[in-house]
């Protein structure tokens, strides 16, 4: 029986995770949420974990007064969720949202366990550190994330093959085509409804303004060994091509599937091997038409911001992503404009102290100079 850990059990990839867990009879070591605390409560009874972390003292209480009855050690906050990465395991399932997921990646490396990485954060502001330290573990990195899922099955046997570029799909989010002017006038409603997928709202909020294909972006650089100027991003409104592979011969080779999480999912948690799945099967005839077109940078700029902090490498990425929190989380709670996230993770870039030396402690001060940028700009 296959024994896994889910940081990140409530949200959209944690309860996915454990649908698949719950087809193929995984034991679940251990998991954690930030508050939703009825669904954690509901998440334990049923699957009867040894260890739960969260995220404050107030979930901490009610759930340790909800779960009385039974025997589960309770853990909380960010070094919670380190002692959760550090259990031993086959696989930890990181699908915890933002930069508080790069900790806890490194605490599974640190105890041999492999990792389902959903967490695109990490990956984004920690690659070099991240890479490095698996590699010296001998610890397997397994992406959870639908493209570099796509991307991993397109190089699976192609190891001693040369890559000539990484076709990154894009969904183009619920503004594709959208103008400047029309972006300053778009609501919170709107940038939450996604066209394909079902994510939360900073995932989607992030899909909105392209940035999460940037952090993508950044992210395949790391998973695969790529210069950026090798990662091509492509708009395909209908998501069925989830991402593809050009090697130096001119073959193409992609990964379709219908746009369900639970597909790279139980594949990163099965591989090598590949047994049947409760998602829908794709019908092509169905499907129709696949389209293709270049994204618009200059509408959508933290795409073009992305490729600027990977070429610079350093913090810059970690200065990207963290304004970007920042922003991201002032959006959702209406203190500022749609239209502003953009500008402020570019001021950020701009005017936020950049270093090449990259260490935990140097990502830990970034991210905190990063957030108070973008929190002095927003009251100013």
């Amino acid at each position: 029986m296959k024994e896994i850990v889910v940081l990140g059990s409530t949200g959209s990839i944690g309860t996915q995770t454990l649908d698949v867990a719950r087809m193929h009879g995984y034991k679940v070591k251990a998991l954690s949420a930030n508050s939703s605390v009825k669904l954690l409560e509901k998440q334990a009874r049923e699957f009867v974990p040894e260890f739960i972390c969260v995220r404050t003292d107030e979930a901490y209480s009610d759930l340790k007064t909800r779960l009385a009855d039974m025997n589960i050690k309770l853990f909380k906050g960010d070094d919670g969720l380190c002692e959760l990465a550090s259990v031993k395991c086959d696989m930890v399932v990181n699908s915890v949202v933002g930069m508080v997921g790069l900790r806890p990646t490194l605490a599974a490396i640190e105890a041999g366990n492999d990792i389902g990485l959903a967490n695109k954060e990490t990956m984004v502001v920690g690659g070099s550190i991240v890479t490095k330290a698996a590699a010296e573990k001998n610890v397997k990195i397994l992406p959870i994330d639908s493209e570099h899922s796509a991307i991993f099955q397109c190089l699976m046997g192609n190891n001693d093959n040369k890559i000539e570029k990484i076709i990154l799909t894009a969904s183009g989010g619920p503004f594709y085509g959208y103008t400047n002017e029309q972006l300053k006038m778009v609501t919170k409603e709107q940038a939450l409804k996604h066209p394909n997928w079902s994510m939360g709202q900073k995932i989607t909020t992030d899909s909105a303004t392209l940035m999460n294909k940037g952090l993508e972006l950044i992210e395949a650089v790391w998973f695969f060994g790529v210069k950026p100027e090798q990662v091509e991003v492509t708009v395909h409104r209908q998501s069925i091509i989830h991402s593809a592979v050009e090697f130096e011969d001119g073959a193409v080779i992609a990964q379709l599937g219908v746009p369900d999480m639970k597909i790279p999912i139980q594949f990163a948690l099965t591989y090598p091997r590949r047994y049947k799945s409760c998602s829908d099967k794709l019908s092509l005839f169905d499907v129709g038409t696949l389209t293709f077109a270049k994204p618009d940078e200059d509408t959508f700029r933290c795409l073009k911001f992305a490729k600027q902090a990977i070429s610079e490498g350093g913090n810059v990425p970690c200065i990207l992503n963290s304004a970007n929190e920042a922003a991201v989380d002032a959006f959702l709670k209406d203190r500022i404009s749609f239209y502003m996230i953009p500008e402020l993770v570019g001021d950020a870039l701009q005017c936020v102290e950049k270093t090449g030396e990259l260490t935990l402690e140097t990502i830990i001060s970034t991210d905190a100079a990063a957030r108070a940028f973008v929190e002095e700009r927003i009251r100013a």
